[in-house]
């Protein structure tokens, strides 16, 4: 991860994401620099446009909390329903259990 940071750290400074300066700010982290690694991201980024990377990146969660608001609102709706119809339901039985002749249940079979 620190390797991206030094990326990100050079393009927010406006330097060139290079294997040298990218080794030279993770020296200055104090960070053990694996050669192999510092080419592979360099390789890696080469074609990218970091600051549209981060657009990109940035507008994701913005959408997916939009989508997971406009769900949890749909589920929040269908508990609602669910709510109701339960409480439809205890008021039948309710109703039912006023019917008998005044006995509770088990104790009126046992008299």
């Amino acid at each position: 991860m620190e390797y991206v940071y030094a990326a990100l750290i050079l393009n927010e400074t406006g330097e060139e994401i290079s294997e040298d300066n990218i080794t030279g700010v993770l020296d200055a982290a104090g960070v053990d620099v694996e050669e192999s690694r510092v080419k592979a991201l360099v390789a890696a980024l080469e074609d990218v446009d970091i600051e549209e990377a981060i657009e990109t990146a940035a507008a994701a969660p913005a959408a997916g909390a939009a989508a997971g608001g406009a769900a949890e609102e749909a589920d929040a709706d269908e508990a609602d329903e669910e709510d109701e119809a339960d409480e439809e339901e205890a008021e039948a039985d309710d109703d039912d259990d006023d019917d008998g002749d005044g006995g509770e249940g088990l104790g009126e079979l046992f008299g």
